[in-house]
């Protein structure tokens, strides 16, 4: 044990707590990234639910007009009533298939009398930055199919301008229309055939993809690991450097030895002694 005595320097203790702490981050990230993954297989399984799913009511999905469960994201509803055209708004730099431009929202007063909000697609903005022709929506009672979307909020520092917003935020369009309004959700319209190639452009079908989240957090939780062997490598280290010091020093100090006398045949030294007396 006297080999790994250099361990209890102050030194290594601050390698320890360094190696701690990366540990400690590295697994935090794991984690967080463990939570990426639960939140896309989320997404996907509701996708899978509600996406192709029949459509109901919109006052049947949506009792409360002010309340929204995500887990009815992308939930088909049915509409019906008309549109209000005067009180339509674009929200400004949405992207779609690499460009930037506005996403059309246009009032939709149910047959109840209530308004819900109406995400009809997309459309450019033209040279000076500003929304192309908007086409307008289908007069008079119609009804429609919509996939719910939660509302968006504002965004601080971000305001409307006209009828421009900055986010599809229900509550300052609720305020615009002066109508009672569905505030917590909105519904992206339902397009099919030659419509959905028609601006507004339809949004396209969201991906079913759960993301690399899984290898990203195998990868920091296997840094954290490495972090401890890394330590006890360099430990290692530098216990063979301290031996391999201490026994070089042990043979420089160490007394040179005599070198051994070749011991003499007795016979011959007699021998010797006789002839030198005669």
């Amino acid at each position: 044990m006297n080999d790994w005595r250099f361990l209890l320097h102050r030194r290594w203790a601050g390698y320890l707590v360094l190696t701690i702490i990366f540990a400690i981050v590295s697994s935090a990230l794991g984690t967080w990234q463990l939570n990426r993954r639960a939140e896309a297989l989320a997404e996907v399984a509701r996708i899978d639910a509600n996406y192709d799913a029949e459509a109901v009511p919109v006052a049947e999905a949506l009792p409360d007009p002010a309340s929204f469960d995500i887990d009815q994201r992308w939930q088909v509803v049915s509409l019906s009533g008309e549109y209000l055209v005067d009180e339509e708004v674009v929200v400004r730099n949405r992207p779609f298939e690499g460009s930037s431009g506005f996403q059309v929202v246009t009032p939709f007063r149910l047959d109840d009398g209530t308004v819900f909000m109406i995400d009809r697609g997309w459309i450019a903005q033209n040279s000076a930055g500003r929304p192309s022709d908007v086409p307008a929506p289908p007069a008079g009672h119609v009804e429609v199919e919509a996939r719910l979307k939660a509302g968006e909020g504002r965004i601080e520092g971000r305001t409307s301008t006209g009828v421009e917003f900055a986010t599809i935020d229900l509550e300052e369009l609720s305020e615009r229309v002066g109508e009672p309004s569905y505030t917590a959700a909105y519904g992206v319209l339902v397009q099919s055939g030659a419509d959905a190639d028609e601006p507004p452009l339809a949004a396209a079908r969201p991906e079913r993809d759960e993301g690399p989240h899984l290898s990203y957090a195998l990868q920091w939780f296997v840094f954290a690991l490495m972090a401890f062997i890394g330590l006890a490598w360099a430990a290692n280290q530098e216990r063979k450097a301290i031996a391999e010091a201490s026994g070089s020093m042990d043979a420089s100090t160490r007394a040179p030895r005599k070198p051994r006398q070749p011991k003499r045949d007795v016979d011959a030294d007699l021998e010797d002694g006789v002839l030198d007396r005669r």
